[in-house]
């Protein structure tokens, strides 16, 4: 039984790591590594190992004694898609489903009935009290509520939830079977089941899930036999981001973010915009050049910036939103606005704002990630130390491993917003170049991507798929290394540093000069295509 636990955990080794497309370099596992399974193994195999299923009779349609750990997923083809699931999730929460962690989301061709709309997919993990089924009667009210009907097998449908995992127990009965017995020949199942694991090993619960699998690598194997993330891009399957009216494929190619300031101290172009006419006038140049996305920016955020008050940004940026909404050239792009406060991320999104871009990650204004989940729009959470007088402090400067921190603490701002209610297939991740990082950690950052994905992607495979955001633009360290103490000389060299960014894994670029950014964007994804590296 002992060789049996070694050759599953170098299966599952090994299918974890390369999950990653190759871009993790595969080896055996370590002594440590068999000591730390082995351990989990004596503490559950009398209930996993080998996999036994729980008797139905412990299960009656009354609650649990015990929180127990599920996976829902999550399916929809018929009507607004993503209004659905955003329902279909309060509701899950209001039916005693405590949901922690998010999938990505998925748009995927229909299966067995081909015939009929794309379907979005996604999935949830989460802890309930609810007996398996009690949970499943649930689950059936809430299609129900949301306009699911009978109809014909694998046809059309507005919303469809499965149980795929109830804690470690397997469940086999007319009603219900658990673990769900289609999740190896899926891959719309499986993508979003395997976001909701880790690669680190360190999870019991998880331990407990992959032997449920039925295969010795568990469900990485599965997921790769089926092709993993080769399937990611094609019509099968896109991982996508709901924004404004549309589901956007960032793998496709980077997007370029413009960035539109209407302060008088920001530290490259304070003062040029203030004035709606300038700030028009400049959004119009930016769209031009090949700016996908608008960030307006109403408070500088550069080190010791003055703070202001959430009335005092509005003042600023309310006057040039309001201006910017109405010129046909915004048609068909996005607009973003920087911002940490809850206040004025709900008055530019009641006035057309598709996002919010919060340099704190929820810290300066905690408000702001309930009121992001409500307001039901992508929210970037970028990483840093403190605030802008305390950023650049020797303490918050000190590294030990630069990429597995920043990867650990982006993640938690990322679990803090999803346990606040924005889904994962919201969350834009951005490592924080020229916040908290001397000038050489910014250049390792930005060839590290892929680490920092890694980093993530050990406790949660989802959020290394996040679409990352990446500022570099006219930045201090550019300055440093290139000699131009001029801010506005930086736009060749911010080039380079774009096609690095976006060759290592950066799906969004945000850039003064659109013009640039976008040669610099387009550069990068030739230099990634070329070298067979997935985006994301």
């Amino acid at each position: 039984m002992l060789l049996q636990a070694k050759e599953s955990l170098g299966k599952m080794f090994s299918a974890g790591t390369s999950y990653y497309g190759g871009l993790v370099q595969s080896h055996a596992p370590s002594a440590f590594d068999l000591r730390h399974y082995l351990s989990s193994y004596n503490k559950t195999s009398k209930c996993v190992i080998p996999c036994k299923a729980r008797s139905l009779s412990q299960f009656s349609c009354g609650g649990s004694s015990a929180d127990q750990e599920i996976v829902i997923a999550m399916g929809s083809n018929v009507g607004d898609r993503v209004s659905t699931f955003d329902r279909a999730l309060q509701m899950m929460k209001s039916s005693g489903v405590n949901i922690t962690r998010h999938a990505c989301l998925y748009e995927t061709a229909p299966a067995y009935v081909t015939d009929q709309p794309r379907f979005l997919n996604s999935a949830i993990r989460g802890t309930t009290r609810l007996g398996p089924y009690e949970l499943l009667k649930k689950l059936k009210e809430i299609e129900k509520d949301i306009g699911r009907t009978g109809g014909i097998r694998y046809g059309p449908r507005p919303i469809d939830l499965d149980i795929l995992l109830y804690g470690n127990s397997q469940i086999h009965s007319e009603t219900l079977i658990v673990p769900h017995e289609r999740i190896h020949e899926r891959p719309f199942v499986l993508a979003p089941l395997v976001d909701l694991l880790g690669t680190s090993r360190d999870d019991g619960i998880e331990t407990s899930w992959q032997s449920l699998s039925k295969c010795s690598g568990g469900f990485f194997e599965l997921w790769n036999k089926l092709g993993g993330e080769s399937l990611i891009g094609t019509e099968g399957i896109k991982r996508v981001l709901p924004v404004g009216n549309r589901l956007l494929d960032w793998c496709e190619r980077a997007l370029i973010m413009g960035i539109l300031n209407v302060t008088p101290d920001s530290f490259s172009d304070g003062g040029k915009f203030q004035q709606v006419e300038a700030a028009i006038s400049q959004a119009k140049l930016l769209i031009s050049q090949g700016a996908d996305i608008i960030d307006i920016g109403a408070q500088s955020t550069k080190p010791f910036a003055k703070r202001l008050s959430p009335n005092e940004e509005l003042a600023r940026l309310i006057p040039v939103l309001d201006e910017v909404t109405k010129i046909p050239e915004i048609e068909g792009k996005l607009l973003s606005v920087d911002t940490f406060y809850a206040e004025v991320a709900t008055e530019a999104v009641k006035r057309g704002v598709h996002m919010i871009n919060d340099v704190s990650g929820g810290q300066l204004d905690p408000r702001i990630l309930k009121v992001v989940a409500e307001l039901g729009v992508p929210y970037v959470v970028m990483h840093t130390r403190g605030d802008p007088s305390t950023m650049q402090s020797e303490e918050n400067l000190q590294y030990v491993d630069l990429f597995s921190e920043i990867a650990s603490e982006l993640y938690t701002k990322v679990r803090e917003a999803e346990l606040s209610g924005i889904p994962l297939w919201r969350i834009i991740v951005d490592p924080g170049i020229g916040f908290s990082k001397k000038s050489g950690d910014n250049l390792e950052v930005i060839a590290g991507l892929r680490s920092i994905r890694r980093g993530m992607g050990k406790t949660s495979i989802g959020a290394s798929h996040a679409p990352i955001l990446l500022g570099t633009s006219r930045k201090s360290f550019l300055g440093d290394i290139c000699h131009h103490a001029n801010p506005a000389e930086r736009d060749h060299v911010t080039l380079g540093c774009v096609t690095v960014g976006v060759w290592c894994g950066a799906n969004i670029v945000r850039v003064h000069n659109a013009r640039y950014g976008a040669d610099g964007a387009k550069l990068g994804d030739a230099f990634r295509k070329s070298s067979g590296f997935v985006q994301a």
